[in-house]
């Protein structure tokens, strides 16, 4: 069965009747309906936060994975209705990065390329790149998942070192047997 509707155009007895029978629908997207919370403008705050913790209850894993996967929708679920400052925004953002580096470590995962950053995703809608798949380190790339303690940043040169020792053959190759700074 298809759901044939868009999911920010639910009431809030559809989205629990929704919630409650997900599995019957062939074209339903958990993080669609994540999202929609956000969107749906026939919803007031109390039913939207009603609803997203009653999401929440159904797919705890997925909104766990939702901080790595997506992690604007994930902070914007999370103060849903809050009033933050500044330092209370940099405090949330720092746990949401200590939680991917634990999410990261516990799935082992050695890559970072997935969901919001695997795509390009600039902003502009006019942008020709937009959707776009991309490459960990690739220039095009708008945002990535950087934490404190790694060694390679995809914004530092972490060519360097290949730099370094390709010139370090070209002063051989010429018989200098050093390199000129």
């Amino acid at each position: 069965m298809k759901l044939n509707r868009l999911l920010n155009q639910l009431t809030e007895a559809e989205y629990r009747h929704l919630l409650a029978n997900y599995r019957r629908y062939t074209d339903f997207n958990s993080l669609g309906l994540f999202r929609s919370l956000l969107e749906n403008d026939k919803l007031d705050l109390a039913q939207r936060q009603r609803l997203r913790d009653a999401a929440i209850d159904v797919f705890p894993k997925f909104y766990a994975f939702l901080q790595l996967k997506d992690p604007r929708t994930y902070f914007r679920l999370c103060t849903l209705g809050q009033e933050l400052t500044v330092a209370d925004e940099r405090a949330f953002w720092k746990q949401i990065s200590q939680a991917q580096q634990r999410l990261l470590a516990d799935k082992r995962l050695r890559h970072r390329n997935f969901g919001t950053y695997s795509k390009h995703s600039c902003g502009y809608d006019t942008c020709p790149l937009n959707g776009l798949m991309i490459r960990p380190g690739s220039p095009i790339m708008e945002d990535a998942v950087c934490f404190s303690t790694d060694r390679r940043s995809p914004w530092l040169g972490h060519n360097r070192r290949s730099d370094q020792r390709c010139r370090a053959r070209t002063a051989w190759a010429n018989g200098r047997g050093h390199v000129e700074e």
